[in-house]
């Protein structure tokens, strides 16, 4: 385990959990955090024991992230170094979670606002309780929201429902954001579904996962056909230690040991 104030990785087998953990600010996240945030990510994605990353609050029915630390932002953001410091950081956090190499969950089981709901679109999927709501509001400060932060949401939701979630910065209730896409599965007890589909994720190939993810982002990054490099990652898996495990434990007729 990795610990710091705030901002926490937890490994628990083959799952870890990096675990927001600032419950007086809402979660806010302040500069500290947008900074040890990569760290910890690079934690668990290079331990080989891990399988898959959940990204959550501390406690369940509290707030997944309210954004950045207004505070903190409000009274640096004048100062040209310190906004740059603050964008580099989190850039970086929003860059590395959308390309970390397996795959990631966000858990949301109260609100996710501005910046955390940029954290909870980097993630590959996103599980949310009925009392989740969701929001980007550059809109209301005067703000321009990141071209990369912006391809995610139009990624998930498309332009149209992009344009109204930017142009108005309201705030949507979780079966509003189920509807359009914002999340992945809506669940009563988000927590408990998403250690099952880590559980399940943690059965099958992680060589599989790791090169789905690598061209699915080929195609949002509009590739629409094959090229040599895709046609490799094909070729190689017959050649994988994986498809060598799960081809003998389909014909000896047991689970396969991944």
């Amino acid at each position: 385990m990795n610990a710091a104030p705030n901002l926490r990785l937890d490994k628990n087998g083959k799952v870890a959990h990096l675990i927001i953990d600032r419950p007086e600010k809402r979660n806010a996240f302040s500069q500290d955090m947008w900074e040890l945030f990569p760290k910890l990510l690079a934690d668990a994605m290079a331990d080989d024991a891990i399988r898959v990353l959940t990204v959550n609050a501390s406690r369940k029915n509290s707030a997944f992230c309210a954004g950045a630390d207004i505070g903190e932002f409000g009274a640096g953001a004048t100062d040209p170094q310190w906004r740059a410091k603050n964008q580099a950081a989190i850039g970086k956090v929003q860059h590395d979670l959308a390309q970390a190499s397996k795959p990631t969950l966000a858990v949301i089981d109260g609100d996710c606002i501005g910046g955390g709901c940029g954290i909870a679109l980097a993630c590959d999927i996103r599980i949310a309780g009925p009392k989740a709501r969701f929001g980007i509001t550059p809109a209301k400060l005067g703000l321009v929201y990141p071209l990369h932060d912006t391809k995610l949401l139009v990624d998930a939701v498309g332009p149209s429902q992009a344009k109204r979630i930017l142009f108005t910065g309201e705030i949507l209730d979780s079966e509003e954001a189920f509807r359009i896409g914002l999340i992945t599965k809506l669940a009563t007890n988000p927590y408990d579904e998403a250690m099952t589909i880590a559980e399940v994720m943690t059965s099958v190939s992680s060589h599989s996962q790791k090169m789905s993810k690598t061209i699915i982002q080929r195609i949002l990054d509009g590739q629409a056909d094959d090229d040599a490099a895709s046609s490799a990652l094909f070729d190689a898996a017959f050649e994988s230690d994986d498809f060598k495990e799960g081809v003998g434990a389909f014909l000896e007729k047991r689970k396969p040991e991944f």
